[in-house]
């Protein structure tokens, strides 16, 4: 009970806070410094500065600006209508027809985005018109996007798990690597969704493609070549030891900028463009780690964070009813913020419950990044759905309805990962890395 002044008091400044506007990053330093002068002796300016520094010059955050400036590049060529040219010869006879382009394509460049947003922009602004254009159902194209786009969280390079991985000191590489076999999985279980959704429904019937000779659709092929040779560089580094992720994402940074030279996408506008965008999104999430740092520090002189899990453990919870509550408090949670804030913001109450529970953490980073991706389109702040509402012009009820079988296929995928969770340990427990990665 006495752990209930501090939390309340958290809790209130930190909506009040949040409610008035100001950045998450902001709030979370300012949650941080009332807990620090209210509860604790310690001057609250010095543990701040010292704290957000040395959470804020670590070596291994190097790799995120890095990917973002790599997917802002990537953003800014002809990708994404590469990846149409080469991929519909081959998904134009599956069940569901080039619906299937939507999921790959979003499984593919999250293979060198690690954003789900440029994921979703890059794959959606050439999909969308190319599928309605062939009168496939609108409800289908608009939520197998949404849904696919969240793999840019879980197929490395993925900013979450980098994010995840610095804050409670985790290997990046080994993050990566678990992330590949889930990720692969649910796209084939949105992939099957599309086939039994399309083989059941009487309003599907697109216009048929034209029959196309093996040869053709080999020759267009060569549109993936590009972006292929850019995943083999950057991920086939990390796994075969030769790179760690930071120096990865430098191979990715140059890989990126001569594909776009190679395709005459690179300009100094686009190079700027990109460099400013990768500027603003990196400056936003290292606010956010530099308060949630400071607010871990701030709540860890309360005693706040090993109360509740004291608290949680005299429950007597088994490991499945820890991550059943664990989940419905990460979808609730993530309703209202974004998936990184949710992560960093909970990290501090979380990592001791799992530690006491016995859950692997590289595990467990796959779990938060499957949950994280169901807040990404969840209203009402599900942010896939407002850049979708963007680029469509649908009332986000529309969309919201329309990604509903995505979430639920996550759903899903959140009980096949704990019935089997060699799905998520055995790549990172079987490959052989470089030490420091």
């Amino acid at each position: 009970m006495e752990q209930l002044a501090p939390i309340a008091i958290f809790l209130f400044v930190l909506f009040t806070l949040l409610g008035s506007g100001v950045w998450v990053g902001l709030a979370l330093i300012g949650v941080a410094y009332v807990g620090m002068d209210l509860f604790t002796s310690r001057p609250a300016g010095d543990a701040m500065i010292t704290k957000i520094w040395s959470s804020s010059s670590s070596w291994t955050l190097t790799a995120l600006p890095l990917f973002i400036w790599m997917g802002e590049i990537l953003y800014r060529t002809r990708l994404s209508q590469d990846m149409f040219r080469g991929l519909s010869p081959w998904m134009a006879r599956l069940p569901g027809g080039l619906v299937h382009t939507n999921i790959v394509g979003c499984t593919v460049f999250a293979a060198v985005s690690g954003s789900s947003a440029a994921t979703l922009t890059t794959v959606g602004k050439m999909s969308i018109p190319e599928l309605r254009s062939r009168d496939y159902p609108e409800k289908m194209v608009i939520g197998t996007l949404a849904g696919a786009a969240t793999l840019g969280l879980m197929i490395p390079p993925s900013l979450t798990l980098i994010v995840y991985g610095v804050t409670i000191n985790e290997s990046i590489t080994k993050l990566f690597m678990a992330g590949v076999i889930p990720g692969l999985i649910l796209a084939a279980m949105f992939m099957a969704y599309v086939a039994v959704a399309s083989l059941t429904s009487k309003s599907f019937s697109p216009k048929p493609e034209p029959a196309m000779s093996l040869v053709e659709k080999l020759k267009n092929s060569r549109f993936l070549l590009p972006v292929i040779g850019l995943i083999v560089v950057v991920i086939g580094s990390m796994y075969l030891g030769f790179a760690t992720a930071t120096e990865a994402a430098s191979f990715g940074v140059i890989g990126g900028l001569v594909l776009a030279a190679t395709q005459g996408s690179l300009s100094w506008r686009t190079f700027t463009d990109s460099l400013m965008g990768a500027t603003r999104t990196s400056a936003m999430i290292a606010l956010i780690l530099a308060g949630a740092a400071f607010l871990s520090l701030s709540m860890g002189f309360t005693g706040l964070p090993r109360g509740l899990a004291d608290l949680i453990a005299s429950w007597d919870l088994s490991r499945f009813q820890l991550l059943m509550a664990l989940l419905v408090f990460y979808i609730v949670l993530g309703m209202f913020l974004d998936g990184i804030s949710s992560v960093v913001l909970t990290m501090a109450v979380v990592e001791p419950m799992i530690r006491q529970a016995g859950i692997d953490f590289i595990w467990f980073g796959i779990f938060i990044v499957v949950v994280v991706e169901m807040a990404q389109i969840t209203p009402p702040i599900g942010f896939n759905l407002f850049v979708l509402q963007g680029m469509t012009g649908h009332e986000m009820g529309f969309i919201a309805r329309a990604a509903i079988p995505m979430f639920l296929i996550m759903v899903v995928m959140v009980f096949v990962l704990i019935a089997f969770p060699e799905i998520a340990t055995w790549l990172p427990d079987n490959i052989r890395r470089r030490p420091g990665g």
